[in-house]
């Protein structure tokens, strides 16, 4: 379970306590297979992946690692950033990082960086 989140909000003092939706019982019941179930617990403990990292780890052909990012996008869990090439990366779905509580660390910061630079292209 993410961590809760404590905050003060004008007279109130609150505690915000975030369900992670994205767990292996989840994504199966999506249609999901055991890589791309693998693929987004990589992405929400690591920030983001890339369809060679996504090879790598799963030792699958360049169009099987394509097929299976563009279902996880399908799906609304990953969203793609870039649309094609080396610079090409995928993250969670901006709606699913406030319903995981996805810490904002060094990963997170600089994926959002990245993205910002690509918009303004």
């Amino acid at each position: 379970m993410p961590e809760p989140e404590f905050g003060i909000s004008g007279t109130s003092i609150f505690v915000r306590i975030k369900k992670d939706i994205l767990t292996e019982d989840y994504l199966k019941k999506l249609g999901l297979n055991e890589r791309q179930i693998k693929a987004v617990m990589y992405v929400k403990k690591e920030g983001k992946i890339t369809n060679k990292k996504y090879q790598s780890l799963y030792n699958v052909s360049k169009r099987t690692a394509t097929n299976d990012l563009d279902e996880i996008v399908q799906k609304k869990i990953f969203e793609k950033v870039g649309t094609r090439g080396k610079g090409t990366f995928y993250i969670i779905k901006r709606a699913i990082i406030g319903q995981i509580g996805q810490k904002k660390g060094n990963n997170w910061a600089k994926t959002q960086k990245a993205q910002k630079r690509r918009k303004k292209r």
